[in-house]
Protein backbone atom coordinates (compact mmCIF):
# COMPACT_ATOMS: atom_id res chain seq x y z
CA UNK A 1 0.00 0.00 0.00
CA UNK A 2 1.41 3.45 -0.88
CA UNK A 3 2.87 5.26 2.18
CA UNK A 4 0.51 8.20 1.64
CA UNK A 5 -2.62 6.02 1.89
CA UNK A 6 -4.77 6.89 4.91
CA UNK A 7 -6.75 4.32 6.89
CA UNK A 8 -10.02 4.71 8.78
CA UNK A 9 -11.12 1.91 11.11
CA UNK A 10 -14.89 1.57 11.57
CA UNK A 11 -15.99 -0.32 14.68
CA UNK A 12 -19.71 -1.17 14.98
CA UNK A 13 -20.04 -1.60 18.76
CA UNK A 14 -23.72 -0.85 19.31
CA UNK A 15 -24.83 -4.46 19.75
CA UNK A 16 -26.59 -5.49 22.96
CA UNK A 17 -24.81 -8.85 23.27
CA UNK A 18 -28.02 -10.83 23.69
CA UNK A 19 -26.40 -14.24 23.15
CA UNK A 20 -23.60 -13.42 25.57
CA UNK A 21 -26.01 -12.18 28.23
CA UNK A 22 -23.65 -9.60 29.78
CA UNK A 23 -25.13 -6.36 28.46
CA UNK A 24 -23.58 -4.35 25.59
CA UNK A 25 -20.78 -6.57 24.36
CA UNK A 26 -18.25 -3.81 23.73
CA UNK A 27 -18.06 -3.14 27.48
CA UNK A 28 -17.63 -6.75 28.62
CA UNK A 29 -14.24 -7.11 30.32
CA UNK A 30 -11.58 -9.64 29.37
CA UNK A 31 -8.11 -9.67 30.86
CA UNK A 32 -8.80 -6.48 32.80
CA UNK A 33 -9.95 -4.51 29.73
CA UNK A 34 -13.18 -4.13 27.84
CA UNK A 35 -13.43 -5.76 24.44
CA UNK A 36 -13.56 -2.27 22.96
CA UNK A 37 -10.35 -1.24 24.73
CA UNK A 38 -8.55 -4.22 23.21
CA UNK A 39 -9.72 -3.16 19.76
CA UNK A 40 -8.77 0.50 20.19
CA UNK A 41 -5.30 -0.51 21.31
CA UNK A 42 -4.89 -2.78 18.29
CA UNK A 43 -5.70 0.07 15.90
CA UNK A 44 -3.83 2.87 17.65
CA UNK A 45 -1.72 3.23 14.50
CA UNK A 46 -4.69 4.13 12.25
CA UNK A 47 -5.31 7.65 10.99
CA UNK A 48 -8.74 7.57 12.60
CA UNK A 49 -10.98 5.12 14.44
CA UNK A 50 -14.74 5.68 14.40
CA UNK A 51 -16.85 3.72 16.88
CA UNK A 52 -20.65 3.27 16.94
CA UNK A 53 -21.96 2.86 20.51
CA UNK A 54 -25.41 2.00 21.89
CA UNK A 55 -27.57 5.14 22.27
CA UNK A 56 -27.44 5.03 26.07
CA UNK A 57 -23.70 4.34 26.34
CA UNK A 58 -21.27 6.83 27.83
CA UNK A 59 -18.20 7.15 25.55
CA UNK A 60 -15.09 5.92 27.37
CA UNK A 61 -11.79 7.76 27.53
CA UNK A 62 -9.91 7.13 24.29
CA UNK A 63 -6.94 8.32 22.21
CA UNK A 64 -7.22 11.46 20.11
CA UNK A 65 -7.70 9.51 16.87
CA UNK A 66 -10.97 7.96 18.14
CA UNK A 67 -14.44 9.40 17.58
CA UNK A 68 -17.66 7.96 19.01
CA UNK A 69 -21.04 8.08 17.27
CA UNK A 70 -24.48 6.72 18.10
CA UNK A 71 -25.06 3.41 16.38
CA UNK A 72 -28.14 2.14 14.59
CA UNK A 73 -30.51 -0.70 15.36
CA UNK A 74 -28.70 -3.00 12.93
CA UNK A 75 -24.98 -3.49 12.38
CA UNK A 76 -25.30 -2.37 8.77
CA UNK A 77 -26.87 0.93 9.82
CA UNK A 78 -24.08 1.51 12.33
CA UNK A 79 -21.42 0.97 9.67
CA UNK A 80 -23.25 3.30 7.28
CA UNK A 81 -23.22 6.03 9.93
CA UNK A 82 -19.53 5.47 10.62
CA UNK A 83 -18.74 5.61 6.92
CA UNK A 84 -20.28 9.06 6.60
CA UNK A 85 -17.48 11.47 7.35
CA UNK A 86 -14.71 8.84 7.32
CA UNK A 87 -11.62 10.35 5.75
CA UNK A 88 -9.42 7.35 4.99
CA UNK A 89 -8.63 6.19 1.48
CA UNK A 90 -9.10 2.68 2.86
CA UNK A 91 -11.55 1.61 5.56
CA UNK A 92 -11.21 -1.40 7.83
CA UNK A 93 -14.50 -2.58 9.32
CA UNK A 94 -13.91 -4.53 12.52
CA UNK A 95 -16.24 -6.20 15.02
CA UNK A 96 -15.81 -4.90 18.58
CA UNK A 97 -16.42 -8.49 19.70
CA UNK A 98 -13.07 -9.58 18.18
CA UNK A 99 -10.60 -8.27 20.76
CA UNK A 100 -7.48 -9.97 19.43
CA UNK A 101 -6.15 -8.48 16.20
CA UNK A 102 -3.15 -10.18 14.59
CA UNK A 103 -0.89 -7.60 12.85
CA UNK A 104 0.16 -10.03 10.12
CA UNK A 105 -3.47 -10.47 9.05
CA UNK A 106 -3.95 -6.70 8.87
CA UNK A 107 -0.80 -6.43 6.74
CA UNK A 108 -2.14 -9.06 4.34
CA UNK A 109 -5.44 -7.20 4.11
CA UNK A 110 -3.81 -3.86 3.36
CA UNK A 111 -1.67 -5.40 0.63
CA UNK A 112 -4.68 -7.13 -0.92
CA UNK A 113 -6.95 -4.10 -0.79
CA UNK A 114 -4.28 -1.93 -2.42
CA UNK A 115 -4.24 -4.34 -5.33
CA UNK A 116 -7.93 -5.15 -5.64
CA UNK A 117 -10.07 -2.73 -3.63
CA UNK A 118 -11.76 -5.26 -1.32
CA UNK A 119 -10.41 -8.05 0.89
CA UNK A 120 -11.52 -10.14 3.87
CA UNK A 121 -9.76 -12.69 6.10
CA UNK A 122 -11.03 -16.26 6.26
CA UNK A 123 -10.15 -19.47 8.08
CA UNK A 124 -11.03 -23.05 7.09
CA UNK A 125 -13.99 -24.88 8.61
CA UNK A 126 -12.36 -27.39 11.00
CA UNK A 127 -15.37 -29.52 11.95
CA UNK A 128 -17.76 -31.82 10.16
CA UNK A 129 -20.44 -29.59 8.64
CA UNK A 130 -24.02 -30.81 8.35
CA UNK A 131 -27.43 -29.51 7.38
CA UNK A 132 -29.72 -30.52 10.31
CA UNK A 133 -33.09 -32.05 9.48
CA UNK A 134 -35.79 -31.32 12.09
CA UNK A 135 -33.33 -31.55 14.96
CA UNK A 136 -31.63 -34.67 13.63
CA UNK A 137 -28.34 -35.34 11.90
CA UNK A 138 -28.65 -34.34 8.26
CA UNK A 139 -26.52 -34.51 5.13
CA UNK A 140 -22.83 -33.76 5.59
CA UNK A 141 -21.53 -30.88 3.50
CA UNK A 142 -18.11 -30.68 1.88
CA UNK A 143 -16.35 -28.45 4.41
CA UNK A 144 -13.54 -27.85 1.93
CA UNK A 145 -15.94 -25.70 -0.09
CA UNK A 146 -16.63 -23.36 2.83
CA UNK A 147 -14.71 -20.87 4.96
CA UNK A 148 -15.37 -18.81 8.09
CA UNK A 149 -15.20 -15.06 7.55
CA UNK A 150 -13.47 -12.80 10.06
CA UNK A 151 -12.86 -9.08 10.49
CA UNK A 152 -11.36 -6.59 9.89
CA UNK A 153 -12.60 -6.37 6.34
CA UNK A 154 -10.81 -3.91 4.07
CA UNK A 155 -12.23 -1.75 1.27
CA UNK A 156 -11.57 1.35 -0.73
CA UNK A 157 -13.75 3.88 1.08
CA UNK A 158 -15.55 5.03 -2.06
CA UNK A 159 -16.31 1.43 -3.04
CA UNK A 160 -17.88 0.66 0.33
CA UNK A 161 -19.88 3.89 0.20
CA UNK A 162 -21.26 2.86 -3.19
CA UNK A 163 -22.13 -0.58 -1.80
CA UNK A 164 -24.08 0.93 1.09
CA UNK A 165 -25.86 3.28 -1.27
CA UNK A 166 -26.97 0.31 -3.38
CA UNK A 167 -28.07 -1.57 -0.26
CA UNK A 168 -30.27 1.33 0.83
CA UNK A 169 -31.79 1.61 -2.65
CA UNK A 170 -32.55 -2.10 -2.88
CA UNK A 171 -33.39 -2.72 0.77
CA UNK A 172 -30.54 -5.21 1.13
CA UNK A 173 -29.56 -6.33 4.63
CA UNK A 174 -26.36 -8.29 5.15
CA UNK A 175 -24.31 -9.53 8.07
CA UNK A 176 -21.07 -8.07 6.76
CA UNK A 177 -19.85 -5.47 4.28
CA UNK A 178 -18.30 -7.97 1.87
CA UNK A 179 -21.80 -9.18 0.95
CA UNK A 180 -22.82 -5.63 0.03
CA UNK A 181 -19.70 -5.08 -2.08
CA UNK A 182 -20.28 -8.41 -3.81
CA UNK A 183 -23.85 -7.29 -4.59
CA UNK A 184 -22.26 -4.56 -6.72
CA UNK A 185 -20.67 -7.32 -8.80
CA UNK A 186 -17.26 -6.36 -7.39
CA UNK A 187 -14.84 -9.16 -6.44
CA UNK A 188 -13.70 -9.51 -2.83
CA UNK A 189 -10.29 -11.08 -2.33
CA UNK A 190 -9.68 -13.63 0.43
CA UNK A 191 -6.58 -13.61 2.62
CA UNK A 192 -5.60 -16.10 5.35
CA UNK A 193 -7.07 -15.13 8.71
CA UNK A 194 -6.07 -16.34 12.16
CA UNK A 195 -8.09 -18.42 14.63
CA UNK A 196 -6.98 -16.17 17.49
CA UNK A 197 -9.17 -13.47 15.97
CA UNK A 198 -12.32 -15.29 17.05
CA UNK A 199 -15.56 -13.50 17.86
CA UNK A 200 -16.73 -13.45 21.47
CA UNK A 201 -20.36 -14.50 21.04
CA UNK A 202 -21.33 -17.09 23.65
CA UNK A 203 -20.52 -17.29 27.39
CA UNK A 204 -17.97 -20.05 26.86
CA UNK A 205 -16.04 -17.78 24.49
CA UNK A 206 -15.17 -15.58 27.47
CA UNK A 207 -13.14 -18.36 29.06
CA UNK A 208 -11.14 -18.74 25.85
CA UNK A 209 -10.63 -14.99 25.64
CA UNK A 210 -9.46 -14.79 29.24
CA UNK A 211 -6.91 -17.53 28.61
CA UNK A 212 -5.60 -15.87 25.45
CA UNK A 213 -5.44 -12.44 27.12
CA UNK A 214 -2.93 -13.76 29.65
CA UNK A 215 -0.38 -14.49 26.91
CA UNK A 216 -1.36 -12.01 24.22
CA UNK A 217 1.50 -9.56 24.78
CA UNK A 218 3.92 -12.41 24.08
CA UNK A 219 2.18 -13.47 20.85
CA UNK A 220 4.15 -13.91 17.62
CA UNK A 221 3.37 -11.33 14.97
Amino acid sequence: MPPSTTVSVLVPAAGQGTRLGRGPKAFVRVGGRTLLEWVLEAFAWADEVRVALPPEAEPPAAPANVRFLEGGEERQESVARLLQGARGDVVLVHDAARPFVVPAVVDRLLQAVAAGGAAVPVVPVPDTLIEPEEGRYGPALDRGRYALVQTPQAFFRELLAEAHQLARARGLLATDEAQLVRALGYPVELVPGDRRMFKVTFPEDLALAEALARTWDRRPV
